[in-house]
């Protein structure tokens, strides 16, 4: 993915977690970007930006819109731009039905996953407005929106909710330069998924193996995507090379789902 015309560029990754965020942060630094990583722990940021060339930390709450305010005035200080606005924030799902999923649960997800995103957006839109060329905004959605787990109900509100106002901001925001365009992963393959499936896979009474076998058996791919190819997603989108491409979604999920 050499040559996206990503360097010198200013990419602000909101919800820089240790596993996606983290991959994005540094395939992004190896571009040449600037990167701006953002989350709500001080501590975990400043270790990661600590192991990543230009990146740096700068702590932010993206549900409190004055925490995103001051975010955005450091970066224009520090920076004088902002390119692109990538939206990874996540929040773990009840792993209820709805029916016995608790409504204040519902909201929690819909404000962090939807709402957080649409106010980092804002934060920045005169910034991005600004960027040569146009800026951009990607944010990173999940297969969720394409099937109807009895596990899931909560979240897919959430990342639903936030596929409707990306939508609708491609639609507002274009006139001034800005796409947004979504990524769809489906279950993405690193460490913290090994980890999930290993527990998993001691309450099946199966091995990892056999269950990473099972969860691939819908793909066409018969495996799961890593976080490196939805990186590559993500980055693209960001980039120049997508010039031309708003309000869309791009899935990643090695042909689990058709769209």
């Amino acid at each position: 993915m050499a040559g996206l015309g990503l360097d010198g560029r200013v990419v602000v990754i909101a919800g820089a977690g240790p596993a996606l965020g983290a991959v994005l942060a540094r395939r992004f630094a190896d571009e040449a970007a600037q990167v701006v990583l953002v989350a709500r722990t001080a501590e975990r940021l400043e270790a990661m930006a600590a192991e990543i060339d230009g990146a740096v930390a700068i702590p932010a709450d993206i549900t409190d819109e004055e925490s995103l305010a001051a975010l955005a005035t450091q970066v224009q200080e520090r920076f004088g731009r902002v390119d692109a606005v990538i939206n990874n924030a996540f929040t773990y799902p009840s792993m209820q039905r709805l029916v016995k999923t608790d409504p204040a649960h519902i909201l929690q997800s819909v404000d962090l996953m939807a709402l957080g995103a649409l106010r980092t957006v804002l934060a920045f839109r005169e910034a991005l407005a600004a960027a040569d060329g146009g800026g951009a905004v990607v944010n990173v959605n999940s297969m969720v929106i394409r099937h109807s787990d009895l596990r899931y109900g909560g979240y897919k509100a959430g990342k639903t909710a936030q596929l409707a106002l990306a939508q609708s901001l491609a639609t507002e925001l274009g006139p001034e330069g800005i796409r947004i365009n979504s990524v769809v992963p489906g279950w993405i393959w690193g460490d913290t998924l090994k980890a999930y499936f290993e527990y998993r896979a001691s309450t099946k009474g199966v091995t990892v193996e056999e269950d990473y076998a099972d969860a691939a058996s819908n793909s066409d791919l018969r495996r799961l995507p890593t976080e490196d190819e939805v990186a590559s997603a993500v980055l693209f989108l960001a980039s120049p090379r997508a010039s031309g491409i708003t309000g869309q979604t791009l899935d990643v999920n090695c042909g689990e789902f058709h769209v």
